[in-house]
C-alpha cells in the first residue's frame, strides 16, 4: 500500500504536467501595400446620357365651382294674327251629364 500512494502521485504529477503546452507563436505575414502616386490630367468629357422613359399620366382635376346666372332673353317676336270670325257658322256646345250620388 504504501508503493501504491506513491505511485497514485506520481501518475498524477505526470497527467497534470501534460496539460500545461506552450501556446504556438504566429507571426503575421507583412504586405505591402502600394501608395498611388500624384493624380494626373482630367480626362475627357464622355459623351451625353439617353433620354430617360416617360412618366405616368397625373390625376385628373376636381370639377370646377358654377357659375354665375346668364342675363335674361330678349323679348320674343309677335305671333301671327288669327283669322276673323264667320258670321254663318254653328256653334255646338256639349254638356256633360250630372254625375249620379252614391246611396
Amino acid at each position: 500500500m504504501k508503493y501504491s500512494n506513491i505511485c497514485a502521485a506520481l501518475l498524477a504529477a505526470l497527467a497534470v504536467s501534460a496539460c500545461d503546452k506552450q501556446p504556438t507563436v504566429v507571426t503575421p505575414t507583412v504586405v505591402t501595400v502600394p501608395v498611388p502616386g500624384p493624380a494626373g490630367p482630367a480626362g475627357p468629357t464622355g459623351a451625353a446620357g439617353s433620354s430617360g422613359m416617360t412618366g405616368q399620366t397625373g390625376a385628373s382635376g376636381t370639377t370646377g365651382d358654377v357659375g354665375p346666372t346668364g342675363s335674361s332673353g330678349g323679348t320674343g317676336a309677335t305671333g301671327a294674327t288669327g283669322e276673323p270670325g264667320k258670321t254663318h257658322s254653328e256653334t255646338l256646345i256639349v254638356v256633360p251629364p250630372a254625375p249620379t250620388l252614391a246611396r
